[in-house]
């Protein structure tokens, strides 16, 4: 490494590789199906007397740790930001994941709590762990560097997630050649994913330096147990942001521009397999392989809008992938093989890798340095509760009109209202007043 701030960097986009493997093999492809059908069955699972099927209950699982870090996000990154424990933060939560993930190998047929249990804990520690890891990025980098950098991050992380669900994808296609049975190679798959999470993430802990100084606890909290007296920041740092962030005007108005057109994307992305399942009848395969093209895809789409951004400005390249979005939703509705259902991938590929990696870039750019954790924090609420509102949306439309391809292109909405508020973000201006007046400063 030719300096401390480019073994800096490598260490942070390695855990993007190291991570992804999670997200993309076990909560994305393997275990909804591996849930489903050999955990649940197609007799569903009964909780107090109710029966509920497969879907609800992993629906209700995907909100749960949402609800939790919902809670916990912006209260966590205050303690890591006072106490420079980000690195501290994110090793818990990374192995915390690793560790869950790794378990599932003890998940069999009826095994319904074990496996629930497991995957809350897998996934809260996922996204919280990355709450810290988006926090490094504004101190990793200089202002005209967070495009590329954040870019060059998802890039690892569609290649090494990528990798390793090929891998997890061949494992469970021949599975009868190797003479293993289709649960025992899901479940192999799933805990390689766990290995590789917590392998390659050590790369991370030995190359990544948290350089911010530890701040020195208020008067106020002096003499209290040192565990109550970080509590007790936290609390009075995440209460103070909450109030003063409504003076960030640009940042505010950036975070409801992203809650909003992050619901679009997190919908298609949520209801494309099922989307291409139910109403145009593709097989699994074709799925799958979609879902592969889209991981390296989103590699080169990662890299491109770095450039873009560092050309254009981030703003004015996310208003392009959100007119990508745009695209992709009507493509959607007048999609009728599978074939174009490959290109929609590429095309998919492409915008989320340049639509997450600059959104991310952008926020950065322009919160407070010294409380970067806490208001990623506030950054992973904003997206988990802008989870929420496209699929219900996505729901209504498809009962109210009895038809799927009304619900994706109903979607439109969210891209347009989106990139509307985003001209009004004045990115200048919200970095000339980022740390003006937080915390008495």
């Amino acid at each position: 490494m030719k300096s401390p701030e480019s073994r800096n960097q490598f260490g942070w986009v390695m855990y993007d590789w190291a991570n992804s493997a999670y997200i993309t093999t076990v909560a994305v492809a393997v275990l909804p199906i591996y849930f489903a059908d050999a955990v649940i069955g197609p007799k569903g699972f009964a909780v107090f007397g109710v029966t509920l099927s497969a879907t609800t209950l992993w629906a209700w699982m995907i909100g749960l740790s949402a609800l939790i870090i919902f809670l916990s996000a912006p209260f966590l990154g205050a303690i890591a930001d006072f106490s420079s424990s980000k690195k501290r933060f994110l090793f818990a939560f990374c192995y915390t994941g690793s560790i869950a993930t790794l378990l599932f190998a003890f998940c069999g047929p009826g095994d319904v709590w074990l496996t629930m249990g497991l995957f809350v804990l897998a996934q809260t520690a996922f996204v919280g762990g990355n709450v810290f890891y988006d926090a490094f990025l504004p101190h990793i980098a200089s202002d005209d560097k967070l495009d590329w950098i954040s870019g060059k991050g998802f890039a690892y992380g569609y290649i090494g997630g990528g990798l390793q669900f090929l891998g997890a994808l061949l494992v469970i296609t021949f599975h009868e050649a190797l003479g293993l049975s289709a649960e025992f190679a899901a479940r192999a798959a799933m805990v390689t994913a766990g290995l590789w999470w917590g392998g390659f993430a050590i790369v991370t802990f030995v190359f990544l330096d948290e350089s911010q100084p530890k701040q020195h606890i208020p008067a106020r909290f002096r003499g209290m147990n040192p565990v109550v007296a970080y509590l007790r920041i936290g609390i009075s740092r995440t209460l103070s942001t909450a109030v003063q962030v409504g003076r960030f005007k640009h940042l505010l108005l950036f975070l409801i521009a992203f809650m909003i057109y992050n619901d679009g994307i997190q919908t298609v992305i949520t209801m494309a397999t099922i989307y291409g399942r139910e109403e145009l009848e593709f097989a699994p395969r074709d799925l799958m392989l979609t879902l592969l093209i889209i991981q390296f895809v989103a590699f080169f789409g990662a890299l491109l809008f770095g450039r873009i951004g560092e050309r254009i400005s981030a703003k004015r390249a996310l208003m392009i992938t959100l007119a990508m979005w745009s695209f992709v939703v009507i493509y959607a509705y007048f999609m009728t093989s599978a074939r174009e259902y490959y290109i929609l991938g590429v095309i998919v590929g492409l915008s989320l890798g340049g639509s997450q990696s600059l959104s991310r870039s952008l926020y950065g750019s322009i919160v407070p340095r010294e409380a970067s954790a806490e208001f990623y924090g506030f950054y992973s609420v904003f997206s988990k509760f802008s989870a929420i509102w496209g699929p219900l949306i996505f729901g209504i439309i498809d009962t109210l009109t009895g038809s799927t391809r009304q619900a994706i292109i109903s979607l439109i909405i969210f891209f347009i209202v989106g990139m509307l508020l985003l001209v009004f973000v004045n990115v200048e201006s919200a970095k000339a007043t980022r740390n003006e007046g937080l915390f008495g400063g």
